[in-house]
C-alpha cells in the first residue's frame, strides 16, 4: 500500500505557538498520523516566538505574492518528535509580538485577513508543486477559519488534489470586509452564494466549507448539530448539503500522552486507579493554593476560556447551592473581562470557599484537574472539548452539558454526568446527583476507576482521518502510480469501487 503524503495547514502548534485547542490537536494528530505510516508534514506561519524556538531552520525556497499577499520565503525545520514542519516566513505579517491572532493587547490584528490568506495560498502553492520542495502532497488537511482559503485557492489555481477543512469551532469564521476580497486574489466570479460571500462579507470559514473535498468537525454530534439553524452560526445549509453528499463527518479527537496521573510531572502527588490517594492530596494542595478552607467536601473544577460559549454565568448562579450542600469550586482561565470579573464577585462572597485564578498557568491547571472530584463543563456548544477526556483520565468526573463532543465522550452515570436543560437548573441536577455519588464511597470509586480506564488516546481519530486520506486521495494515487499486476485479470466489484472518482 503506498504511503500517503499529507500536507496539514494550521495557524498554531502546541510547544511553539498556541492559543487554544488547535494547538493541540496541531501537536497530537500529525504525530498520530505519522505513526501510522502517513507522509505528514506540517505548514505554519513563520510567527516570531516560532522562529525564537527552533534554532535550525533551513531557509530553501521563496513563495510568489498575489494581489495585496506579499511573496514569502518557505522554511524547514524538523521537531524533537520527528515531525517535519514548514515555515511561511513574511516579516511583514509574521515578526510580531502578540498571538497567532492578537495583539499584546487582546485586539485581533488588523490584517489578519492578509496573515492568514498567505498561509493558505502557501498551501495551495506547495499543492501545486510550486515553491522548490521536492515533495508534493496527496491530500491537503486545512483547519479552521485561517485555512479556509487553502481549498479556494486549490481550486481556482486548477489543482486537482483533493483538501480536507476541519472545522474546530464554526462561530469563528474569518469573516472580513467585502472590500478585502481584490487584496486577496479572490475572482469576482467567487463572490456570491456558491463561493466565499457571507452576509455580503468576505468568509474564510465559508469559503473552506464551501471548495473543500470533504468537511469534517471535532465530533459526531457536532457534524449534525452544525446542519441546524441554532448551531450551524449561519452555515447550517452549506453544512446541510456538504452532509447530504456525504461529505460531512464528525471525528473525535484525543488527548496528549502526557494526561497520565501517574507520571504527570506537574502534580506534587501521582496516584492511579488503584490507589487514589495522591487525588485527595493534590486537591488539599489545590486548596492552600487557592486559599481555600479546609474541607471534606467535594471540590469541583474549572479549566477554562472564559467566553459566553463556556456557560459559565450558570456557574456563577449554582455557586451558592454547590457551597451550600458542602461544596467548593477552584477555578483557573481568562478571556472576557466581563466574565473574568462575574467569576471573580462570586469567589468574593464566598472568599473560603471558591477560588479564582485570572490567567493560565499549565501546572496550576493540571492540579485543579487532578484535585478535582468533579469538573464543571455547562457549554452552551462544544465542538470537541479536551477538558472532559484530560478530566476522566484524573478521576475528575465531569458534569457537563449534553452538547457536541462532551455527549460523545461522557458516559452519564458511569464516567461522568450529562444535563439536557440548559440552564443553572439544569446544572444544579447534575450537581446534585454528583454530590450523592460523593456521599457514596463504593459508587464514587467505581465511577473514578471507569473514567480513568477510557482511552482518548489519538490513535483513533489517526485511524479514522487515514481512511478518509485513503478515499479521498486513492483515485488520484492510482491514477499517477498505478499499481502493476502480475496476470490480466477480470475486473471485480472490488475494482470497480477502487476506480470510483474521489468525492
Amino acid at each position: 500500500m503506498s504511503a500517503i503524503k499529507a500536507l496539514f495547514v494550521t495557524s498554531e502548534v502546541a510547544g511553539l505557538a498556541k492559543a487554544g485547542g488547535l494547538g493541540e490537536v496541531s501537536a497530537g494528530l500529525p504525530l498520530a498520523l505519522r505513526r501510522r505510516g502517513i507522509d505528514i508534514r506540517v505548514l505554519m506561519p513563520a510567527y516570531r516566538e516560532v522562529i525564537a524556538k527552533l534554532p535550525d531552520i533551513d531557509w530553501f525556497g521563496t513563495l510568489p505574492g498575489r494581489a495585496g499577499i506579499p511573496p514569502a520565503r518557505l522554511g524547514e525545520a524538523r521537531l524533537a518528535d520527528g515531525t517535519i514542519l514548514y515555515l511561511v516566513a513574511a516579516p511583514s505579517l509574521f515578526d510580531r509580538r502578540g498571538t497567532p491572532y492578537c495583539t499584546p493587547e487582546g485586539a485581533d490584528w488588523p490584517d489578519n485577513h492578509l496573515r492568514f490568506a498567505r498561509l493558505s495560498l502557501a498551501a495551495a502553492d506547495i499543492a501545486a508543486g510550486r515553491g522548490g520542495l521536492a515533495w508534493t502532497p496527496d491530500i491537503v488537511h486545512a483547519n479552521d477559519w485561517p485555512g479556509g482559503l487553502v481549498p479556494a485557492y486549490m481550486r481556482w489555481d486548477g489543482t486537482d488534489v483533493p483538501s480536507i477543512l476541519t472545522i474546530h469551532n464554526i462561530a469563528y469564521q474569518g469573516n472580513f470586509d467585502a472590500g478585502q476580497r481584490h487584496g486577496l486574489g479572490i475572482p469576482d466570479a467567487a463572490f456570491g452564494m456558491h463561493g466565499v460571500e457571507f452576509h455580503g462579507r468576505v468568509s474564510f470559514l465559508k469559503a473552506g466549507g464551501f471548495y473543500a473535498s470533504h468537511v469534517t468537525t471535532v465530533s459526531p454530534t457536532h457534524a449534525t448539530e452544525i446542519t441546524t439553524e441554532s448551531q450551524g452560526a449561519g452555515l447550517h445549509g452549506l453544512m446541510r448539503t456538504r452532509a447530504a453528499a456525504g461529505q460531512l463527518s464528525g471525528i473525535v479527537n484525543g488527548i496528549d500522552e502526557s494526561w497520565d496521573p501517574g507520571s504527570d510531572p506537574h502534580l506534587p502527588h501521582h496516584f492511579d486507579p488503584v490507589d487514589l490517594n495522591g487525588k485527595q492530596a493534590n486537591a488539599d494542595a489545590v486548596r492552600t493554593g487557592l486559599c481555600l478552607r479546609p474541607s471534606v467536601g467535594p471540590l469541583f473544577g474549572i479549566v477554562s476560556r472564559m467566553v459566553h460559549q463556556k456557560g459559565l454565568d450558570f456557574v456563577a448562579e449554582a455557586a451558592n447551592d454547590i457551597v451550600e450542600n458542602g461544596g467548593q469550586i477552584a477555578i483557573l482561565g481568562l478571556g472576557d473581562p466581563e466574565i473574568e470579573h462575574m467569576l471573580s464577585r462570586t469567589s468574593r462572597r464566598h472568599r473560603d470557599d471558591i477560588g479564582v485564578l485570572i490567567g493560565f498557568n499549565e501546572p496550576m491547571a493540571r492540579r485543579i484537574v487532578a484535585g478535582s472530584d468533579f469538573t464543571l463543563m455547562p457549554s452552551r456548544f462544544e465542538p470537541c472539548g479536551l477538558t472532559q477526556m484530560q478530566a476522566q483520565r484524573y478521576g475528575a468526573l465531569p458534569i457537563a452539558h449534553a452538547t457536541g463532543g462532551l455527549a460523545d465522550t461522557i458516559d452519564d452515570g458511569a464516567t461522568g454526568f450529562l444535563f439536557s436543560t440548559l440552564s443553572s437548573g439544569g446544572l444544579v441536577a447534575a450537581c446534585h446527583r454528583a454530590f450523592d455519588v460523593y456521599g457514596d464511597e463504593g459508587q464514587l470509586a467505581d465511577m473514578r476507576r471507569a473514567a480513568m480506564a477510557r482511552c482518548f488516546s489519538w490513535s483513533g481519530a489517526a485511524a479514522e482521518y487515514e481512511a478518509l486520506y485513503r478515499r479521498l486521495a486513492g483515485p488520484r494515487m492510482a491514477a499517477i502510480r498505478p499499481r502493476p499486476r502480475a496476470v490480466e485479470q477480470p475486473i471485480t466489484a472490488c475494482d470497480t469501487a477502487f476506480l470510483e472518482p474521489a468525492a
